[in-house]
């Protein structure tokens, strides 16, 4: 699809949708009710929702992510590989994937999610793609067939990794910055729950015991989420410090 071509906000039949995605993921289903079910939120019928591809996807990602890291990087540690593959199957990077896709034109959500914006939800977006590796699985019966489409989602991701940007999440990157500079470790306070579940927003607030250093607050779909986006931009403010003092 050329870059000039805009996709609707979202397609308003699976029907009219399906060839678009299949040719994005470079496999056609023998059951496109596979497919269906992989893109269908538990709002619109909880009976067929993606919940139990979720649960398939996620451990197939995790096991053909392993297997690539342990052949591509046979001198790095089992603390080093433990953390790449968090890296690369954390939400924020199954997000990145979804968005590739256009997985947001594609989902099939209830009048009530659809409203309340469940379309850009990154927990729903991630769950789709887990949802979609597993609905490949299952209709092809080919571990190759979902090896194949993690390498081409991932194969950029890896390769950055191959030059030693090994991405640790923001919260140990933080621990680790303020131990290093004999620092105190962080401290991460829930101010506020907003929404009620499962759309809440949670409000995180982060400080550290370091001169001319301000609280971070940050909000998330969950606490972790919100506390890795204070860890984030705490690293950021401390790395300016000239000479970082306790206070």
């Amino acid at each position: 699809m050329s870059k000039h071509t805009t996709l609707p906000t979202h397609f308003t039949s699976f029907e009219q949708g399906y060839p678009i995605l299949c040719s994005k993921l470079g496999y056609t289903f023998n059951d496109p009710n596979l497919l269906r079910r992989a893109l269908t939120h538990r709002s619109y019928d909880p009976k067929i929702s993606y919940e139990r591809l979720e649960f398939l996807g996620d451990a197939l990602l995790g096991a053909v992510i392993a297997e690539a890291l342990f052949t591509f990087f046979p001198r790095h540690d089992e603390g080093k590989l433990t953390r790449m593959r968090a890296t690369l199957v954390r939400q924020e990077t199954l997000v990145q994937i979804a968005e590739k896709l256009e997985l947001s034109s594609h989902l099939i959500l209830g009048v009530g999610e659809r409203k309340g914006g469940g379309r850009h939800r990154a927990s729903i977006l991630a769950d789709a793609v887990e949802a979609i590796l597993a609905s490949v699985y299952l209709d092809s019966g080919d571990i190759e067939r979902v090896k194949g489409l993690v390498k081409c989602w991932y194969e950029t991701l890896i390769g950055e990794m191959g030059e030693e940007k090994v991405l640790k999440d923001a919260k140990s990157r933080l621990q680790e910055w303020l131990q290093g500079n004999k620092l105190p470790l962080p401290t991460y306070t829930l101010m506020d729950t907003i929404g009620n579940a499962p759309n809440q927003t949670f409000v995180v607030a982060c400080t550290v015991a370091v001169a001319d250093c301000t609280p971070i607050t940050e909000t998330g779909e969950s606490r972790r989420i919100a506390e890795q986006k204070c860890a984030e931009r705490m690293i950021n403010q401390l790395n300016k410090l000239e000479k970082p003092k306790a206070l």
